[in-house]
């Protein structure tokens, strides 16, 4: 059933986080990074921190329902976007590890998810109006992005101690992709409010031919990137269920700094 406001989409991810818990289904990798970013858009518009409330309610909504409607198509008959195939076709892949899971699904979501719920919610001039609050959310982003490369660190020991040698990478490698997907995906919500209905399709159909190619990069890089995987997988836990609740906890177990930015 579709999402109707931003609490049916924080009980549904967490309810996908725990039947994958059970199931021990990679699946709640991304689940529950995005139900704890969710949470956290939800605490933002109860604050009032955005301009309009009432609209990033709607605005997470949609998207919310981009993901399920895409996770449903799935899970029925491995149908739906392709850069969604191309991220849920790989749950069952040993050699992927944590960190790819986490960018697969948010390359998905933000490179062609994002930009449709933004055109539907604000279409046509109002798309203008809702830059402010759409670019807010990156500072909830990047809080979240910092709990759960802590949560990381002791998921995957390896990743760790490149962070130490190199400058934190998997929190780079995510605060980036988070960042600039972004930046793109605002420009293609810009993009989409302005177009006919049938010239949004078109344009939908591209963005997601774009982003499973991206999907297949993620998954499968070239070069010095496939053994440096290699060793990060091998020191990374095989418990899909610890690993989901390890994630699902990332901003319980935040300092307080980064819980509060």
């Amino acid at each position: 059933m579709a999402a109707d406001n931003i609490d049916d989409v924080v009980d549904r991810l967490a309810g996908i986080v725990r039947e994958a818990g059970r199931a021990g289904d990679r699946v709640g990798y991304f689940a529950a990074l995005y139900r704890q970013v969710t949470v956290e858009v939800r605490a933002a518009i109860h604050g009032g921190r955005f301009d309009d409330g009432a609209r990033m309610d709607r605005f997470d909504t949609l998207f919310g329902n981009r993901y399920f409607d895409a996770y449903d198509a799935w899970r029925r008959d491995r149908s739906g976007p392709r850069c969604w195939r191309e991220t849920f076709g790989l749950l069952d892949d040993a050699d992927t590890v944590i960190v790819q899971h986490l960018i697969l699904g948010v390359n998905a979501h933000i490179n062609l998810d994002l930009a449709v719920a933004a055109a539907r919610t604000s279409p046509g001039e109002a798309i203008h109006a809702l830059r402010h609050d759409f670019l807010l959310i990156n500072d909830i982003l990047t809080r979240v992005v910092l709990a759960v490369q802590d949560s990381l660190d002791a998921l995957s020991p390896f990743l760790s101690l490149l962070d130490k040698v190199g400058a934190r990478t998997d929190e780079r490698i995510l605060d980036f992709s988070v960042r600039q997907s972004r930046e793109e995906a605002w420009y293609n919500a810009v993009l989409l409010a302005g177009r006919s209905e049938a010239e949004r399709e078109a344009t939908i159909e591209r963005l997601d031919v774009r982003a499973a190619v991206l999907a297949r990069l993620i998954a499968r890089p070239g070069g010095l990137v496939r053994p440096a995987l290699h060793l990060i997988r091998s020191t990374e836990s095989d418990d899909v269920p610890a690993v989901i609740a390890h994630l699902d906890r990332a901003m319980e177990q935040a300092p307080a700094a980064r819980k509060t930015g």
